[in-house]
């Protein structure tokens, strides 16, 4: 599992970890694994620019840039403000040869060394323009700790920032280098040790592939469960307009742990569902878990009714609009940004601009975990935690795409899973099972890839493992 630190957490361990190496053995070690990776990542006969900004973040890629000098690599550097420099990192470059130039333009290659976590989202003057130039000429940049710009902890946008082809963070990742809107400005991120202890700390987790150990026992059924032992999910879903729906939640709903699925519907759309998948049992009865919207009439009722039942409940499309003041169960709402802007009474563009902190406040006015679909899926509970989903691919952004994941997530529930794990779950099975698919795709692929992928999940199999190398391979590449 990914985890990533707030500011005012790596700050406390950077204190600790002084102590101990001391502020230049710190800074030291994380400028000999800057230009460890420099090394790999930048051709041999081109010439670095090094933008530098105050403070430390300029200082690790001060020093940086002398050993590259010491090996022989050629490196300019970009001040933004010469008496803000760090004095001794300074001192190091330009006697090992760095030569100090007025602008960055005619470089192919950057370090980003402007400003590191302490700064606040969103570039001005000279940093503005240089992070201009980058966008305009498109070097390869390569970010120190986080681009410029980012919003640390929680992945705004407030102005201009840099885009990064590969950052170099260290000790541990940021929420900014995991969370929409700033989080694909990072490029690649490889995070790199420097001594900092931050394990009994976390503000924002990411569930990977190798992590479905943690969850298979409440997943996958013994030799002595039963169709029911493994949970009933209930489906109301669907409507006259909007029958696809109830078949793709059907369809999400079956591709998970669960050992049955029940619809509630209109006769003629209960018998279509059957008709289509004679596993599913039509009319009301016992649940574990029911999953309500997707597709379905604009009225309070289908959720009233699923809540009268006392259990887990996803709450999707058209039920989002029928909210009770709070939950009294566990409950995983799973709005797109549009939905939660409704939600709340505000603009979608203010949702996209920050998602974790709209999520954050559905969650706590509603006593909800929230599942914030987008690039990058938010899972955010009701006792702050938050995850984010790093799988799937823009070929998502396809109709029904939603009803799948809201049956498979309801799926989970009535398997046990809570709303977090739950939510946390599906949205990674659901990204990953669309990577293996490819694309183009509709969204009854990826219900039928999804069985498939979670069994490889649970039981960490060959196959998988084969799967994650290649969306490793298509990630480098630029594929979807």
């Amino acid at each position: 599992m990914l985890t990533a630190h707030t500011v005012a957490q790596v700050r406390a361990a950077e204190e600790v970890a002084a102590v101990e190496q001391g502020w230049d053995g710190l800074m030291q070690r994380a400028a000999g694994a800057l230009v460890g990776h420099l090394l790999e990542l930048v051709p041999a006969d081109e010439t670095v620019v090094v933008l530098v900004g105050p403070g430390n973040n300029g200082g690790d890629a001060l020093f940086a840039a002398a050993r590259l000098l010491e090996r022989g690599r050629r490196v300019n550097l970009c001040l933004l403000d010469a008496s803000k420099a760090h004095p001794a990192g300074l001192a190091a470059a330009t006697g090992a040869g760095a030569q100090v130039v007025d602008r960055p333009e005619g470089h192919r290659v950057a370090v980003d060394a402007l400003f590191g976590i302490g700064a606040r989202p969103g570039l001005t003057g000279v940093a503005a323009e240089w992070a201009a130039w980058i966008e305009r000429e498109r070097p390869c940049v390569v970010a120190v700790d986080v681009p410029s710009g980012i919003g640390v902890d929680d992945g705004r946008l407030d102005g201009p920032a840099v885009r990064a082809d590969h950052t170099i963070t260290f000790g541990t990742m940021k929420p900014g280098l995991l969370l929409g809107p700033a989080a694909p400005l990072a490029g690649r991120v490889t995070v790199v040790d420097i001594g900092l202890d931050l394990a009994e700390q976390r503000a924002v987790e990411s569930l990977e592939l190798a992590d479905g150990h943690r969850f298979r026992d409440r997943m996958v059924p013994s030799a002595a469960d039963h169709k029911y032992s493994r949970g009933v999910v209930g489906v109301r879903a669907g409507s006259p307009e909007y029958a696809g729906a109830a078949h793709l939640c059907v369809a999400g709903a079956q591709a998970g742990p669960a050992g049955m699925v029940r619809f509630v519907g209109a006769p003629d759309l209960s018998h279509r569902v059957v008709d289509r998948a004679p596993e599913v049992v039509a009319g009301a009865g016992r649940v574990q878990a029911w999953v309500v919207g997707p597709g379905g009439e604009d009225s309070a009722e289908p959720l009233d009714a699923a809540l009268a039942d006392g259990v887990p409940v996803v709450v999707d499309a058209t039920a989002l609009g029928h909210l009770p003041d709070r939950f009294e169960v566990d409950a995983l709402l799973t709005p797109h940004a549009g939905e939660l802007a409704a939600m709340l009474g505000t603009e979608r563009a203010e949702v996209e601009a920050d998602p974790l902190a709209h999520a954050r406040r559905a969650a706590e006015r509603w006593s909800a975990t929230v599942l914030l679909k987008g690039p990058r899926t938010l899972v955010v509970s009701t006792d702050g935690r938050v995850r984010v989903n790093t799988s799937g691919t823009p070929w998502l952004g396809t109709a029904g795409a939603g009803d799948v994941l809201a049956g498979f997530a309801g799926s989970l529930l009535a398997r046990g899973l809570d709303a977090f794990d739950a939510g946390s779950v599906a949205a990674l099975l659901h990204g990953l099972a669309a990577e293996r698919v490819g694309g183009p795709f509709v969204a009854s692929d990826i219900a039928r890839a999804l069985p498939g992928t979670l069994r490889d999940f649970c039981d960490g199999s060959r196959l998988m493992r084969g799967a994650e190398d290649e969306i490793h391979r298509r990630r480098e590449e630029g594929r979807p």
